[in-house]
């Protein structure tokens, strides 16, 4: 009474584990966001996440250099303004924070990475929405879209490779494309936040980037209950010309992220999100955890579910636990 077949022949040692792997997360896949703060002469920590800091133009020149170096694959750029206003005028500025550090960084590392930006107003704007607000409060979509569109002219003439609209105003990716085109950036591509759930798991980028939100953002981020919306705000995206997707959080919404990577042709990305980090590194830090198998078992599980980018704060350290075959 001998079992037939023995699938544990093929988990019987770590070389055999390697050789059968169906899943292999690789450096080349992770995307690093970075915060860089103006004003700052060197870095500072951000308390609720540990290990990441608010760069200043010097030490995010340095830091870009260092994510080259493990070789990952990209990195996004957040900036923090020391003023805001209504409409969020220090992200248009051609000087303003985030253009004078993507221009840094690509000063700094040319085409050795993808060099990504965001492209929204939230950390720009003195009411910490992703719009302009009409008097009552609430976001006006297409004045919105204005704006978005001059952002993303002063970061492509920064020197962007690729743009992350991340507002989800209804039109932007076509408004942006249109933008971009006209004025002479055909070769800028763009990462579209295609699916962005309003999230109880932001809580710790909004101290990253100084958020001056009150209130909350859904009547313009997604429903956490809703999978068919998020396959309609897909398919609009890809129609008006996004070059790659991204499902954000990533590992709440797996099953969303399956459905994207099973639907469309272009490439899919996840974003790893604050909360999600955070989590983990609280835990790691009361012993709970072992804090490197987990860093590695979500990012499989997020490569697995069909991401073949993945944002996540863990981007050089997992890059070189990948590379020491952790």
């Amino acid at each position: 009474m001998f079992p037939a077949v023995r699938p544990r022949r093929l988990r019987r040692t770590p070389a055999i584990r390697r050789l059968v792997a169906e899943t292999r997360p690789a450096p080349a896949e992770l995307v690093l966001p970075m915060f860089v703060r103006e004003g700052l002469t060197e870095s500072r920590p951000i308390s609720s996440l540990p290990g990441v800091v608010q760069h200043s133009r010097d030490s995010l020149r340095k830091a870009a250099v260092e994510a080259v170096q493990a070789g990952i694959g990209g990195l996004m750029l957040f900036g923090v303004p020391l003023t805001r206003d209504e409409v969020g005028s220090a992200g248009t500025d051609p000087d303003g924070i985030l253009n004078a550090a993507i221009s840094d960084v690509v000063s700094e590392v040319g085409d050795a990475t993808v060099v990504m930006s965001d492209l929204c107003l939230d950390e720009f704007t003195s009411h910490g929405h992703c719009g302009v607000l009409r008097p009552d409060g609430s976001v006006d979509n297409d004045a919105t879209l204005r704006r978005y569109a001059d952002m993303a002219v002063a970061q492509a003439a920064a020197g962007a490779h690729v743009l992350g609209p991340s507002g989800m105003m209804d039109g932007q990716i076509g408004v942006v494309r249109e933008a971009l085109d006209k004025a002479g950036y055909t070769d800028t591509a763009m990462l579209a936040y295609a699916v962005k759930y309003a999230s109880a798991f932001y809580g710790p980028f909004r101290e990253a980037v100084e958020s001056t939100l009150q209130g909350d953002r859904k009547t313009y981020q997604q429903d956490p209950a809703n999978l068919r919306e998020a396959m309609r705000e897909v398919a609009l995206d890809v129609a008006e010309g996004a070059d790659m997707v991204m499902v954000k959080p990533a590992l709440p919404y797996l099953d969303v992220l399956s459905s994207v990577a099973a639907t469309v042709d272009v490439p899919v990305a996840a974003y790893q999100v604050s909360g999600e980090y955070a989590m983990v590194e609280a835990a790691a830090a009361n012993g709970w955890i072992d804090r490197e198998r987990v860093i590695l078992e979500q990012l499989t599980s997020i490569r697995r579910a069909g991401a073949q980018i993945i944002l996540t704060y863990w981007a050089v350290e997992a890059a070189q636990l990948l590379r020491q075959g952790y």
